[in-house]
């Protein structure tokens, strides 16, 4: 249980002690700032610690806000001050230093917490003040203010901000009008009866896995529940990340299955929906593939471009400032979030279509409205790109490099080439085109050749630290060129299997590189250099397949993409879970733009 000590002695008719007791604290009452830094010293090191004035008034979701979140290691709102056992020692010190300044006496004269949050950011500490909006969270100075403090409580439902908090800020037109309204209620019934976020996502992900399964069976009446059972998928996924808000549940664990199970599930029902496709003898399996490399290249393109440019300096342009303008007015916002398909307008799509469709027909408005979207959103940053002066920062370079996925030849050619060939993203499309036109080219071994010479230019293309205008461009460039040579030797094997193996394959390496983006995200840097050295980079699987299709049947083709596949798989997997579930993974949460 977690400690909260009320500094000085709490005021007749105040709830403060039931309120941190019911957010599960154990109370202390310290009469001095000595017996607050004895108290805190007391407290159990692995345990959550908090100050707060015996004072304070505010409602109670004020106080689970500052004192609960388990992201942060120092919070605080007025009033009250919290540590983790990481912020423990930053506390300890300032409380420390408040005593040997003479600060023993000042408990009836200002606030000891508020006095440590300045002596915090003084020392250069972050501390996280949570936005409360309309809570109130106060010290007042005396009992007139303390009434008018209760009044302002009384007349703030905190309940219904709560409620409200619990979705997303920013959603895209489906998610926010035909989910969230009775999603957030849905969260708080699983609140109030014990369920966990990781539950939730867990039965999202099963749902998910079962709507799969009816898509497979080929059958209109599968197709059918297959399309429900999706929509009832999706309510559950947002109701989990509503229910982490709602009661502050974060925990690695949970970042680790948010940040990979809506990708599992979407392709998880693409390979589902090819199944059923092939029940009924149409072969959709390079659309599903075709459609799982789109949608990738898509989330890379957004991560690439926040990445290059969250902490850039100057970071302006007319471009960026027209975009800002267009989202001032309301039906414009709605508009632009529809049309780049976020997950709820795409996901309902996928249902609707399945329900009422074919597979095919399915996978054509899915790849034309995706394309759609990525020339879209592309094309505009792009733009903002060329227009804006920003100055981007070594930690954004060296994101876009681990992004980049190079592996220990790309690496080898960076070190010892001598002639730089050009600007990287130059470089790197020319490789690439080399690329496309060796696997059109109709020579068996002429892919072998061109895979050889995009390994080169993906070396070179990282000779220098990437803070060019469009040097983000690099890390989709190449998962589309990866992704898209394993595509077209599977479809040019022209033998039964070929293309589902290549689906796994790709599979495979997506999720290792959704799993560099949110480590990257939470700042724990990139996936260990061993696992990167381990499955190859892009540059070495690249290569590696277009050596198996030249030299292989296309029946021991096929057996070989479904080998490299599962080794993949077990690579990634296992250092990711590792990673994942130890104590030095982010609490990382997708609090952004809808995916």
């Amino acid at each position: 249980m977690s400690t909260a000590i009320l500094t000085g002695q709490p005021v007749p008719g105040s709830s403060i002690e039931g309120d941190l007791r019911s957010l599960g604290f154990e109370v202390r009452v310290a009469v001095d700032a000595a017996d607050a830094e004895r108290l805190v010293a007391e407290a159990p090191c692995r345990q959550r610690v908090a100050l707060v004035d015996a004072r304070f008034v505010g409602h109670v979701h004020a106080l689970r806000l500052g004192l609960t979140d388990p992201r942060f290691p120092l919070a605080a709102i007025p009033g009250a001050i919290t540590a983790d056992p990481e912020g423990r020692t930053l506390l300890t010190r300032a409380l420390a230093r408040e005593n040997s300044a003479g600060g023993g006496t000042a408990l009836a004269v200002d606030s000891l917490p508020d006095r440590l949050v300045t002596a915090l950011d003084t020392d250069g500490a972050e501390v996280h003040r949570p936005e409360l909006g309309s809570l109130v969270a106060e010290v007042p100075a005396d009992p007139q203010a303390r009434n008018e403090a209760r009044q302002a409580v009384a007349n703030v439902d905190d309940e219904a901000v709560r409620l409200k908090s619990a979705v997303k800020s920013r959603d895209g037109f489906f998610t926010t009008f035909c989910i969230s309204p009775y999603s957030r209620y849905i969260a708080r019934w699983c609140a109030r009866r014990g369920l966990t976020p990781n539950q939730v996502t867990t039965a999202s992900l099963i749902t998910a896995l079962i709507a799969a399964g009816c898509a497979a069976t080929g059958t209109r009446g599968g197709f059918v529940a297959a399309g429900v059972l999706l929509i009832a998928s999706f309510v559950l996924d947002c109701t989990d990340g509503q229910l982490a808000r709602y009661s502050l549940q974060y925990s690695t664990l949970g970042a680790w299955l948010d940040a990979t199970f809506d990708r599992a599930k979407e392709y998880a029902y693409y390979a589902g929906l090819a199944l059923g496709a092939a029940r009924g003898g149409d072969d959709v399996w390079a659309l599903a593939l075709g459609a799982m490399v789109l949608q990738t290249c898509r989330h890379v393109v957004d991560f690439s471009f926040n990445e290059a440019n969250h902490d850039a300096t100057a970071n302006t342009s007319p471009t960026a400032a027209l975009s800002d303008k267009l989202d001032s007015v309301g039906w414009t916002v709605w508009v632009r979030r529809m049309i780049v398909l976020p997950i709820g307008e795409r996901w309902a799509m996928i249902a609707v279509l399945t329900a009422v469709t074919t597979p095919r027909i399915t996978f054509y408005v899915l790849l034309v409205g995706c394309a759609f979207a990525a020339t879209y959103t592309t094309a505009g940053r792009v733009l903002r790109s060329l227009t804006r002066k920003a100055q981007r920062t070594d930690r954004a370079a060296q994101a876009l490099t681990d992004l980049a996925d190079n592996g220990p030849l790309a690496s080898l050619v960076a070190r010892v080439t001598r002639t730089r060939l050009g600007a990287p993203l130059l470089v790197a499309a020319a490789g690439t085109a080399v690329l496309v036109v060796s696997l059109f080219s109709g020579v068996t071994w002429a892919p072998v050749v061109g895979a050889a010479v995009y390994a080169v230019t993906a070396g070179q293309a990282l000779y220098r630290p990437l803070k060019g205008a469009l040097d983000w461009l690099l890390p989709p460039l190449f998962r589309a060129a990866e992704y898209g040579t394993v595509l077209v030797l599977a479809a040019q094997a022209d033998v039964n299997g070929a293309l589902p193996a290549a689906f796994g394959l790709v599979a495979a390496v997506a999720y290792h590189h959704y799993d560099t983006v949110y480590r990257i995200r939470g700042n724990a840097g990139a996936p260990p250099a061993w696992l990167v050295r381990a499955i190859g980079g892009h540059e070495g699987r690249t290569l590696l397949v277009t050596v198996l299709a030249a030299a292989l049947s296309a029946s021991q083709f096929k057996v070989a993409l479904t080998a490299l596949a599962v080794a993949v798989a077990v690579v990634v997997l296992l250092e990711s879970i590792r990673f994942w579930v130890s104590s030095g993974a982010p609490a990382v949460h997708d609090e952004g733009e809808p995916a």
